[in-house]
């Protein structure tokens, strides 16, 4: 009986790092709700994952921190764990392109994994202004005092956990920023920059107008991978940051372009 429960749980756990991942973002009668548990069974939960530092509360509603790193306790994150192999790339990938951020530049931060990243280790002691449309990167912005943000609202997509609207599309384009950060889900050398989903396309393009430099943050993961919207083609990116592990003949051909490369 005692290894059933502690099986539930863990089953629970899963469960729930699972619908914080897609939604980003649910309150606690709703995650009750799903899971057919009380309120009372979800509250530890959350407890013992906050604890771990895999979600966060903010007003009563439990936000997933993508940047985690989960520690393996009793074998309860198993599952979990194996699905952020790649959160150390993010990390550094993230960290290495907010160093780029200058005094008093104005920037933009695409919504993404590893975009939060960027967020996360912008220096406190430097005045910026930075435009964003994702809640986690809200979230890490709001813990800086020197930084000023800039929210594009609209309609929120759970599963990017961003916000997206036209009138948003309109904010960014009548704005003018020194850098823009962005994410993808697949780079191909013929195929350009894709996503995911195609109501990101008119965002990630207003930030690439709207934009001086345009940097590409991807994990070595999303080189030679094609998504089904299209976001730009690769000459229309000006810097790329990955990680050291992508291929001797990927980094030929993103010089041959004469686009700068960062790998950390």
């Amino acid at each position: 009986m005692e290894a059933y429960s502690v099986g539930k749980k863990n089953d629970r756990l899963n469960r729930l790092i699972g619908i914080l991942k897609i939604r980003g973002a649910v309150s606690i009668r709703e995650l009750a709700q799903t899971l057919e548990v009380s309120e009372m069974t979800i509250r530890r939960d959350m407890k013992l994952l906050q604890q771990n530092k895999v979600v966060e509360n903010v007003d009563g509603v439990m936000v997933y921190n993508p940047a985690h790193t989960l520690v393996e306790t009793d074998k309860e994150y198993s599952l979990a764990l194996e699905e952020e192999r790649r959160n150390a790339e993010k990390a550094a990938i993230g960290a290495f392109a907010a160093s780029l951020v200058a005094q008093d530049d104005m920037i933009i931060i695409d919504t993404g994994t590893t975009t939060v990243h960027i967020a996360r280790n912008l220096p406190t002691n430097l005045h910026l202004s930075v435009l964003c449309y994702n809640i986690n990167i809200l979230m890490e912005l709001r813990r800086k005092p020197n930084i000023q943000p800039l929210f594009a609202g609209g309609y929120y997509h759970a599963n990017a956990q961003m916000f997206e609207s036209k009138e948003g599309v309109e904010f960014i384009s009548g704005i003018r920023v020194q850098k823009a950060f962005v994410s993808a889900a697949g780079v191909h050398c013929q195929l350009g920059v894709t996503c995911i989903n195609n109501y990101e396309i008119e965002t990630k393009r207003a930030i690439l107008r709207s934009s001086l430099e345009k940097i590409l943050v991807a994990d070595s993961s999303k080189f030679g991978r094609v998504c089904a919207a299209y976001c730009c083609d690769m000459n229309d990116i000006d810097t790329i940051i990955t990680n050291k592990d992508l291929s001797p003949e990927w980094i030929d051909l993103i010089r041959s372009k004469g686009i700068k490369l960062y790998l950390v």
